[in-house]
């Protein structure tokens, strides 16, 4: 079998198609991603057989653009991979997938359950999970300074014990840190969802206002305890982080920095080398992040059968394996991780192929019993955190005056209606 050679530069395009563009006789499917990943994979599936073809378009969010032109049926597409499908529209506009399990198809057992189980409405299950990813801390393996006590993970009690004899003072300002919580925003979002902020879908956010307020005050304490304040904080930021967050680390400038797993794992061998990590847990809970991947058929698809068949291709182990060693073979790997930038949702690929590929992983996957999942967001969720909620808990971190959540979200509402 003869496999199509995708460069590094068609996995990162922002239009990306095969050389297919009939989509009536149910044998060509069109996919709608905004994982330029699927590039590859829809032109790997046309390689591996001759029955039915797909294409792949890149599309920044997938079911904002779904449901603009769902009045369209020439327009729809006949597959959708992407984050944040799940919301209260769903049902309405994707087809059940149950079709797809029996005992000649695909087994409900061969995926995390949580993460499956997200995709499921009313007892049906309308979207399939394809990756995940996780929040973790990493260190200097040489930094003898570090003794942690769980090989897995890290919680927030033991970073703070651990930061603090590290921080170095001269005439008032720091020349060493060990880690503050201000230095990523993902890391005070993370902090929020553990906490049980509960960010979730509700016309078109909510989320428990109380635990919020603790969260940040949490994160207050914090900064005001091992740090001094925000404002030292954000000085020692401003004069060291021009270099990246592992050079400071081997330079034991600071001792620890947040990452999630889709960085972690293409961070260049050098810095690999060096470093180790944590999962980042508290109180038993493992926060899946809120990007999570997943697939579907959109109710209006002209080409089920060949929907069908590129999703059934895509969940067998063996085909991801293969996916695996050809993102390896080409160096692909070198930029995405795993598949389509996570963990695979298949539990056998990520705790038992992985490792092959990321030896980093070997003895260390993620416990999944301690998984929480993110709740069901709004579709235009990305840009709400990016430009509402990232940016309240930035200033919200720092100061107690920071301009209220709930006005700031009116505020965007009313500006971007």
């Amino acid at each position: 079998m003869r496999f199509l050679m995708i460069t590094i530069s068609l996995i990162t395009a922002t239009f990306v198609a095969s050389f297919f563009v009939s989509c009536t006789d149910n044998k060509n499917a069109i996919i709608w991603t905004d994982r330029p990943e699927f590039a590859l994979y829809g032109e790997y599936f046309n390689a591996s057989q001759n029955q039915y073809k797909v294409s792949v378009r890149y599309i920044d969010f997938p079911c904002e653009e779904l449901y603009r032109t769902s009045g369209n049926s020439q327009h729809i597409p006949d597959i959708l991979a992407a984050s944040w499908l799940k919301n209260s529209l769903t049902g309405s506009y994707f087809k059940s997938l149950d079709n797809l399990f029996g005992s000649r198809n695909l087994s409900r057992s061969i995926f995390y359950p949580r993460l499956l189980a997200i995709g499921r409405i009313d007892r049906k299950q309308y979207l399939l999970p394809v990756s995940f990813n996780l929040p973790a801390l990493i260190f200097s393996k040489d930094n003898e300074s570090i003794d942690l006590s769980n090989q897995f993970t890290i919680d927030f009690n033991e970073i703070k014990k651990l930061s603090a004899p590290h921080n170095m003072l001269l005439n008032g300002a720091y020349t060493r840190m060990g880690f503050s919580p201000l230095w990523d925003n993902n890391f005070l979002i993370t902090a929020a969802v553990i906490s049980g902020v509960s960010f979730k879908e509700s016309n078109p956010l909510s989320w428990d206002a109380l635990m919020l307020e603790q969260s940040m005050r949490f994160i207050n304490n914090w900064t005001n305890e091992i740090n001094i304040n925000a404002g030292t904080d954000d000085d020692f930021t401003f004069k060291y982080f021009v270099e990246p967050k592992e050079t400071l680390i081997k330079s034991g400038r600071i001792l620890f920095s947040y990452i999630e797993s889709s960085d972690l794992f293409i961070l260049n061998d050098e810095s690999k080398n060096h470093l180790d990590f944590r999962w980042i847990m508290e109180d038993g809970k493992l926060p899946v992040t809120d990007n999570s991947v997943y697939i579907g058929i959109p109710a209006k698809s002209k080409s089920k059968k060949a929907a069908r068949a590129f999703i059934q291709w895509f969940f067998k182990v063996e085909n991801q394996r293969r996916l695996l060693e050809y993102t390896r073979s080409n160096r692909i790997n070198e930029n995405i991780f795993g598949i389509c930038g996570g963990f695979s949702a298949l539990t056998s690929v990520t705790e038992q192929i992985y490792p092959i590929y990321y030896p980093e992983l070997l003895g260390r996957m993620p416990p999944s019993e301690n998984f929480i999942m993110p709740n069901i967001l709004p579709s235009n969720w990305a840009t709400i955190k990016e430009q509402v909620v990232l940016p309240y808990l930035h200033d919200r971190a720092r100061t107690e005056d920071a301009y209220p959540l709930e006005k700031q979200l009116t505020d965007w509402l009313r500006l971007n209606r």
